[in-house]
Formats: C-alpha cells, structure tokens, sequence
C-alpha cells in the first residue's frame, strides 16, 4: 500500500527564503494580470478533484483481496488497532456495506465501510461529482505492475463508465511513489493500457490534447529518489504521445528547497500546467495566507512569465486535526487561490479518509460514527454541518472560480442546508398498489424503510406486479430494488421489467424484462438504470423467480438518477 503523502511531506515546513535570483523577474510579471497559457477546457478554468477509488473489502470481487486501504493488515478487518482511517464516510445513498471489527455506531447500528470495488459506489460518487459541479476527475494510479495492477485496471474501467454516465471528466494521473522502473513501465503502461481510454468522450481534453498527469517528480523524500533526467524524459515522451502533462510537484518547486530536490527546475518547467502540492503544509487561516503572499503568488507570475498553466492545490483541511473551523479553512483556501487568478484548481481529495481531507459525503455526528473510536465526525467543534458541506463549499468555490459567484472571503455557504438532498428516494412513504399479496406482505412494505419486511404477490401465478405512486411526475433513471439481507434468503433470479406512466393507464417499458440476481453475498440488492424519462407511476411486472413461486421485493427505491 503506498505510504500517504502528507506523512511522507509534513517535514516541509512554511517559512523557506525566496530565490532572490528570479524576484526582479517576478515583480515584473505580479505587476500585470496574471495570463493563462490555455484557454478554457476539462482543466484550465475548470475544478478538478483527486479521486483515489482504492478502497476494497472481502467479498467485493477486487482481484486483489482484503481491505486494501481500510486496514494496515488488509488481511484482517479494520478496527481502531487495526486502521489506516482518521474520518467516516457517510454510506446512506450506497447500496451495499461491508462489516467491520470497528464498535458499533453512536446510534447502535453496525459499523460498515464501503468498497471502489463496487460500480454503485463509483457511480454515487460522480453522480456527487455532477450534482455538487465538480468538473474533473483526477484517477490516482500508482505502480500498476505488482499485485495493485489488475484491481486498478479495473477501477480505470468503473471510473470511466461512470464518468460517461455522469457527463463528468476524468483523466490519469500516475503517482511515482514507490515505483523503482517507472521510467520504462510507465511508458508501457500508457501505450498499452491507460491511453486506450482517450477515447471516451469523457476523458479530459486540454488545447485538443488527452491530459495526463505524473505526480511526484523532485520531491525530496525516500518514496522519490529519482535524477533528473529520467523524469524530464518521461515528460516530454508523453508530451510527444500529444499530451497535455501536468506536474504534480512539490511547494517549492520554483525554489528547490525545503520539499523540493535541488536541480529539477528544467523538469519542472516542461510540464503543461503545474500543480503543486499543499497537503500538510499548513492548517491555520494565517498559514494560508502566508503561502498566498510568499508562495502562491510568485508561483503564478512564474508560470505566467513563461506560458505555464497553474492549478495550485486546494484542500479542505485535516478533519482529524481540527482545521477545518467549519468550512472557513476551505474557503479561505478557495478564496485565495481565485483572487490569485490560477488557472484552474485542485482539490485533495475527494475520498481520501485515509488523511482527512476528503470532500465526499462524511459522517455528520457521533451517531453516525464507530462509538468509542475517536473519530471525529463533522461537528468535531460544536458547528452542526451537513454530510454533503464540503462538497457544497466546493460547488460555490468553483461558481467563484468562474466568474458565476463574486470573489468574497467570506463563506457564503451554510454549513447546513435548508435544501433535501439532490437525490432524494422518490418513492418513499408514497401510496403503492398490486396485483395480489399473500397473507399480511402487502405492497405498503416496499416504501416503508424496513429491510425485513417485504411484498409477496400470489403464488404459482404469473405474471404479477407491484407499484409506486410518485405523487407527481417526476424524471426518473434509477430504482434501486432490495430484498431481505438476512442470508437465509438464499441467492435468486427474479425476472421482471420496469414500467413507467404519467397517468396510472398507459405504461411504457424502462427497462425490459430481464433476470435480476438478488445474492445475499451482494446486500440484496439491485440496481436498475434506464434513460431518464418522466414518470408518476413506476410498477415492476413479475414474471418469474428461482427462489419463490411468486414475486418478492422488500424496497422499491425510485431516483432521478
């Protein structure tokens, strides 16, 4: 499992002198507006996110096994003496979790994590992507060529068809941490592998180009320990693959100090855009303005004097070390790096719980937390704030980004919303109907919230069917169907179709009739995607099950998408 970087980075302490070779150049360019080198495209004026989808479980079907990134055992399941975490995600829009050795919840349910593994996982987390405006996607792949590979091949195919899914961007970004051959593997890897996916119509394009990104060049650490030269020849290879190549860099790249190896200034500066890195570097409000002034702002004229993109890196801030002050360090981060004039901005990460810095939807309270675990949750400092904040923060950073919201420092973002969630279970609590039921397992049971309870239609007679009504027409894209986990319902194959209406009389298909596995090792549970099409009605039409001589369903879940 590759080290986390912030552990790796946290010696580079702010406060390094500035190269006084370069300040007269410097001055020059801060004294004009800051230029970008690019016009718009999936990066330059763009928010894209580090999207790591390394997180498996047992029981997933990931080649390589275990829980790889939730424990540093993997072979074993994670607990508080056994974990590579510091925060919880919230899991309540997944389909399917995964039991751990962690206490139970604050609230007594079980403590389940998630895994990459599973597209429904990938899927939410662009869905997040499209409905919280986060425009890219940043896919981590470290050294593909040990046991990791087969699993992030995988991962690179599940990221893909959610981002054609979402109408998201994405693009490769290989992190050399660890990896001893890169120099030649990484070459055979995108020829091979990774440089297949340009062709979807959802991989990032910068200036006409596939864009790539190589994250860890010059870093002066173990983990890279790389010369120059082998680097500077991996960047200009890709770039005559006709890549657009961004370098994910250290703080002081432009310097060579403190967290940079002296000598890498021509490596550097044959990247298309710059990114460089700000995990760890700081966790107080001054501290981000100190980078602003000392860092930041000679990095952007730098780039600009020479026709380099700059995207610096933005961050929420470490949930478990308490900088976040509810919101106002992410946004002072936001803010600065706007009014600085970047050319596009990072966010690290979405889903990185390992460090604390993740966007993605996170445990609101002690409820919802493993009781006793000292995790802290998002009121970790008495500030009551939604799962979803971070990614609402990262919504309005990105409006101020491009023009859409004013430039302000001051956060204009609720830490709890007034709104529902962008997307809500349509069905439930809504009136049902049936064809039939046996004994008390009416249709009601199917919107009621109960996993035990369920819906069973007349027996040894088919076909048969049970529905929704909406309320009012709505667009709708998703059902999500589950029957009861307990394992004594043994794994089945219903076979059934999707039926949608606006009037309760005339129904088309969704999605035509086809077997449906519902497995206890998979939750239960499946999922129905179809075009979006507006319906009122939504009825599910039986005509056959393995399992039972009827039709069974105890959660029919409808969403937009």
């Amino acid at each position: 499992m590759a080290v986390p970087r912030r552990r790796i980075l946290m010696s580079a302490a702010a406060g390094g002198a500035l190269a006084a070779a370069s300040t007269a150049e410097l001055l020059a360019a801060l004294a004009a507006p800051a230029r970008a080198a690019s016009p718009p495209g999936d990066v330059v004026g763009k928010i894209s996110v580090g999207y790591q989808g390394w997180f498996a479980c047992p029981g997933d079907g990931a080649p390589i096994g275990g829980w790889w990134h939730w424990s540093r055992d993997r072979f074993q399941p994670p607990s508080p003496a056994n974990t590579t975490i510091v925060s919880w995600p919230d899991l309540r829009e997944l389909d399917r979790g995964y039991p751990t050795a962690y206490p139970n919840l604050g609230n007594g349910a079980p403590a389940q994590l998630f895994s990459s593994y599973d597209q429904q996982t990938v899927d939410t987390h662009f869905r997040w992507m499209r409905d919280y405006h986060c425009d890219t996607a940043a896919l981590q792949r470290f050294n593909p060529t040990g046991d990791e590979g087969p699993t992030r091949d995988a991962m690179a195919a599940k990221v893909r068809a959610a981002a054609e899914r979402f109408d998201r961007r994405y693009y490769i970004m290989y992190d050399v941490t660890g990896w001893t051959n890169f120099a030649s593997e990484i070459r055979t890897d995108w020829s091979t592998k990774m440089s297949a996916h340009t062709a979807s119509p959802a991989y990032a394009r910068q200036n006409g180009k596939p864009v790539v990104c190589v994250w860890g060049f010059g870093f002066d650490d173990p983990g890279r320990p790389f010369p120059p030269a082998p680097c500077l020849d991996v960047v200009n290879w890709f770039r005559a693959q006709g890549c657009y190549v961004i370098g994910g860099v250290p703080t002081y790249w432009r310097e060579g100090i403190n967290d940079s190896r002296p000598g890498f200034a021509e490596v550097y500066r044959a990247f298309d855009m710059i990114s460089p890195w700000m995990v760890g570097r700081t966790g107080t409000l001054d501290g981000l303005d100190w980078f602003y002034i000392n860092v930041n702002q000679p990095d952007q004229a730098d780039c600009a004097a020479r026709g380099v993109d700059y995207q610096p890196c933005v961050m929420p801030g470490d949930l478990s070390a308490g900088h976040r002050r509810h919101g106002d360090f992410y946004w002072r981060h936001l803010y600065n790096m706007v009014r600085l004039g970047a050319q596009g901005l990072y966010v690290s990460m979405f889903d990185e719980f390992n460090e604390g810095n993740q966007i993605a939807k996170t445990s609101e309270t002690q409820a919802t937390t493993p009781a006793g675990a000292g995790i802290r949750a998002l009121d970790e400092d008495g500030t009551p704030c939604s799962a979803d904040y971070y990614l609402r923060i990262t919504a309005d950073g990105g409006r101020m980004l491009k023009g859409q919201l004013p430039l302000t420092p001051v956060r204009p973002t609720p830490p709890v919303s007034g709104n529902p969630q962008p997307n809500p279970d349509l069905a439930r609590g809504r009136p049902t109907a049936e064809s039939g039921h046996v004994q008390h397992y009416g249709s009601g049971n199917v919107v009621d919230g109960n996993p035990d309870s369920y819906w069973e239609s007349p027996n040894h007679v088919f076909p048969q069917w049970v529905q929704v009504d909406l309320g009012a027409a709505a667009t709708v894209g998703r059902l999500v169907l589950r029957l009861p986990p307990s394992p004594a319902w043994g794994a089945r194959t219903q076979t059934l179709a999707v039926r949608g209406s606006t009037d309760g009389s005339s129904f088309g298909t969704l999605s035509a009739s086809a077997g449906r596995l519902f497995d206890p090792a998979g939750g239960n549970t499946v999922t129905v995607t179809f075009p979006a099409t507006p319906a009122r009605y939504v009825r599910l039409e039986f005509t056959g099950n393995t399992g039972w001589p009827g039709g069974q369903l105890a959660e029919l879940a409808v969403y937009r998408s």
